[in-house]
């Protein structure tokens, strides 16, 4: 087939698809199908679908066929962070606040200007944080059940850069880590970034298939795992004490390195223990408080098995050198003086408080969530499309998640990711009903 031709064939698809020819959500003919009706060989009509796809046009479903992509929703929503309409409620990213941050912030910037070591913060700091800061986390880490002494834990600028570094010093470009069938796109980010392969393991009840992970390392030279054994990202699931047992003798077993990323960790009053607190030697924890505190607070912290701090020290070199200083001190004051702790009860409640609200507002729809979580995973029915489920409510000023950023597998579920905690409540309960409107409306078209 001359090249003109299958270009041409590329082209008019592509026009129909943007002008709406062909619809947000419509089946397109099977390979063979669409081989048939233009006269062209099977390899043809698959290069053809595959060129659109890459063009952010169609995407293809294992078992169900190509579909018509809304060109409205971009393709990286949910995992790039969009520029969101000042009319516009934001239920993809989570930006949980309480009343009265903003003055305390104020208090410490005055209590730091007044210390007397204001201008050691001006200077560079050791790469993986000044030795007091380190022990206010290894305090405040304890009360979560991870005990750690100062020289284990690293000062980072967020979880991200926590998760970051721990890729850069643990694993290497083609290394296979397993991963969560839906987990944070963040992580998914730097396996690209960094040329890692992600093996996904199947959810069961209230966390991964540990059958599947157990076969996947007898199986695959598997160099990590990487979890979120408490409030997972986006389902909810708080691991089982006998699960997590479970996981850390498969790794025993077989040797990979577990990655626990406790990010919302904090929202369980009384979790399971850490894997960090009952298999050091071969866990790196990250965490930060971003979530529990301010997004903007870019505080973040790794608690490493000894062996690993010179390599995730370097690494921490490399990219930033050093945590800023003077959000550092404030961040441990505000461990030290109970701040965060009070911080951390009042967003349990308040994120309770908006579970409470999602359960109350989309009754009846399949919701799959965490009482006490920031965010809800609703599936969709098998016919229905999240990509037109997102552009509808983005025409109704509603921003949303579909499920592409949280895949690992090649067929993408239908569903969306409710962010909750970026709105106020009274705007969040309305915002909901809008959605359940859309959802059924969707649903029945």
């Amino acid at each position: 087939m001359a090249a003109s031709r299958y270009k041409l064939l590329v082209d008019a698809l592509a026009a129909d698809i943007r002008t709406g020819r062909l619809a947000p959500g419509l089946r397109l003919p099977t390979h063979r199908g669409l081989a048939a009706r233009e006269g062209i060989a099977v390899v043809t009509a698959t290069r053809v679908y595959a060129e659109l796809e890459t063009m952010g046009l169609v995407s293809r479903e294992q078992g169900r066929g190509t579909f018509v992509r809304d060109i409205l929703v971009p393709a990286g929503q949910g995992i790039d962070q969009q520029v969101v309409a000042t009319d516009a409620v934001d239920l993809t990213f989570n930006y949980p606040s309480l009343p009265g941050q903003a003055d305390l912030l104020r208090r410490a910037l005055r209590e730091v200007a007044t210390a007397g070591d204001l201008e050691t913060l001006l200077r560079y700091q050791p790469h993986r944080g000044r030795p007091q800061d380190r022990a206010s986390i290894a305090r405040h880490l304890e009360r979560r059940g991870v005990a750690a002494g100062a020289d284990q834990i690293l000062i980072t600028n967020g979880a991200q850069h926590g998760l970051a570094i721990t890729v850069m010093a643990g694993l290497n470009a083609g290394d296979v880590v397993a991963v969560d069938a839906l987990t944070y796109p963040g992580f998914k980010v730097l396996a690209q970034a960094f040329h890692l392969e992600l093996a996904p393991i199947p959810a069961a009840a209230n966390g991964p298939d540990l059958d599947a992970l157990e076969k996947l390392c007898a199986t695959r030279p598997v160099r990590a795992i990487y979890t979120m054994p408490t409030v997972h990202n986006p389902l909810g699931w708080v691991m089982r004490a006998t699960a997590r047992r479970r996981l850390l003798k498969i790794a025993r077993q077989h040797g990979p390195l577990i990655i626990e990323d406790a990010a919302y960790a904090y929202l369980v009053e009384d979790p399971p223990p850490p894997l960090a607190a009952t298999a050091p030697d071969i866990t790196v924890y990250v965490s930060g408080l971003s979530k529990s505190v301010a997004t903007g607070l870019r505080v973040g912290f790794v608690v490493a098995p000894p062996a690993m701090v010179p390599a995730l020290e370097r690494a921490i070199r490399a990219t930033t050198w050093n945590t800023p200083a003077l959000i550092t001190a404030i961040a441990c004051r505000w461990l030290d003086d109970g701040t965060v702790d009070r911080l951390e009860v009042q967003k349990r409640a308040d994120a309770k408080a908006r579970q409470a609200i999602t359960v109350q507002e989309l009754a009846g729809l399949p919701l799959v969530s965490h009482p006490a979580s920031y965010f809800t995973w609703l599936p969709l029915p098998d016919d229905a499309r999240a990509d037109r489920l997102t552009a509808t409510l983005a025409r109704r000023h509603i921003s949303v998640s579909t499920a592409e950023p949280f895949s690992t597998t090649t067929h993408t579920p239908q569903a969306i990711r409710l962010a909750l905690g970026s709105t106020d409540l009274d705007s969040l309960r309305s915002t909901l009903r809008v959605v359940r409107r859309a959802a059924i409306e969707d649903a029945s078209s």
